[in-house]
């Protein structure tokens, strides 16, 4: 195999401060726009951040149609819906106002509506769908993020559930990423405790695994610069903004979801997730994303509180970290040192800790955050049990976008010993 000799760093442009959503209307006619597409999902129709962006376009005289019926979590089912729905009308632009799930919704709307394939499966990771590159560049789309957790406003990647597989996959392309992020900690006001621990842990995960992902010098190396994937393996930038997005997490996750009011704490954990965001955009997730997805895809009856929805649900950032004590002890062996430096930058004093020692430390880091923050007592508290174990692994096997980040290999026989071990979180 030949080696990979380079790494690219790509995000969105950004802009953070309280009432940045109330510029979408100028950056929309900045931008040349005359009819947008606005997609968000069926609660926050009715809430605050939406409307604002609705009076911005309106003060600006921007025409825009409203698509509200994004669905969490989504799946491939939503997102046709979404497709065939903006099929039908004419825009030049698009604003996505919500969490992960609207976000990713727009990213697939704007690239179906711009570059229509044969088949749905065609530009899904292979080896799901085909993987076909994206043939060029997509309309203009604002991301307006109203919860701070998946950092979707940076990255090119757009995440669903196949239906059939009852696994979630997805879409990675640089040419996927938004146009613009508004980050506004105004946005963030709204929600539930539940649904800010959900999206934390997420920022934390994120960030832990894109630090200690596969190194990106230890990938094979691509046949062209244009063929380089979005997730590259870990890497000297992705590695700056993945541990301060740690130490933003350490200071200001618990006091975000206990406190609602606590401004400063809400304002620096959306900054973390855009962080987070920016180092696993570049650098790539590995087991725990590649194993939640089948803890999402299969939930049977399991609801989460916080959330409005009509539907059974392992919220993203639960089906994550529900994983990542039992990955971290099981991957530490592979990069002992990175996996102290996170566990420090989470706020671990590890000056004298043994690298053997490394995947513990880290883990026990972990689940302090989840026990903290009420998250479900591992698996089985979300619905699951040891006779569901080889269904799980089978759902993960082929995650080949992340799992192949692991910095140590994990074939379905380690997976299943690691889905035993996150049975039970502590």
């Amino acid at each position: 195999m030949t080696q990979e000799i380079a790494f690219e760093m790509a995000t969105s442009s950004v802009r953070f401060g309280p009432g940045v959503t109330r510029e979408v209307g100028q950056d929309l006619v900045d931008l040349g726009l005359r009819r947008v597409l606005v997609i968000t999902d069926p609660a926050l129709a009715q809430m605050r951040p939406v409307q604002v962006v609705q009076e911005s376009l309106e003060d600006n005289r921007v025409e825009y149609v409203l698509y509200s019926r994004v669905r969490v979590e989504p799946t491939d089912e939503s997102f046709q819906d979404a497709i065939a729905f903006a099929r039908s009308i004419e825009f030049d632009g698009i604003v996505a106002a919500g969490g992960g799930s609207t976000i990713d919704t727009a990213k697939a709307v704007n690239l179906y509506t711009t570059y229509p394939p044969l088949d749905f499966l065609d530009y899904v990771n292979p080896p799901i769908g085909k993987g076909l590159r994206v043939p060029g560049p997509l309309k203009p789309l604002i991301a307006v993020p109203t919860t701070a957790g998946t950092g979707s406003e940076t990255t090119g990647v757009s995440i669903f559930d196949l239906t059939s597989m009852h696994a979630k996959t997805g879409i990675a392309s640089r040419l996927l990423k938004p146009t613009l992020g508004l980050l506004d900690p105004e946005n963030t006001r709204s929600m539930p405790p539940e649904v800010a621990a959900s999206a934390g842990l997420d920022v934390l995960s994120h960030a832990i695994e894109s630090y200690t992902a596969l190194p990106y010098s230890q990938r094979a190396r691509s046949e062209r610069p244009s063929a380089r994937p979005a997730y590259q393996g870990s890497n000297p930038i992705s590695d700056v903004w993945s541990l301060q997005a740690l130490r933003m997490v350490a200071q200001y996750l618990v006091r975000a979801v206990e406190d609602p009011s606590d401004e400063e704490a809400r304002a620096n954990m959306l900054l973390a997730s855009s962080y987070a965001g920016v180092g696993f955009g570049n650098a790539g997730v590995h087991l725990p994303h590649g194993m939640s997805y089948p803890v999402a895809g299969m939930v049977r009856t399991y609801r989460a509180a916080g959330y409005q929805v009509d539907h059974p649900l392992v919220p993203h950032g639960v089906s994550v970290i529900l994983n990542a004590p039992a990955v971290f002890r099981f991957t530490a062996s592979a990069a002992p040192e990175r996996h102290l430096e996170a566990a420090s930058a989470l706020g671990v004093d590890v000056s004298r800790c043994r690298p053997r020692d490394a995947g513990r430390i880290l883990a026990e880091r972990i689940t302090s955050f989840m026990e903290r923050l009420k998250v479900p007592n591992g698996l089985k508290a979300v619905g699951y049990s040891i006779s569901d174990i080889p269904a799980l692994v089978e759902g993960t096997l082929p995650q080949h976008r992340v799992t192949k980040l692991a910095p140590r290999p994990a074939p379905a026989e380690e997976l299943a010993v690691l889905f035993h071990d996150a049975m039970v979180a502590w």
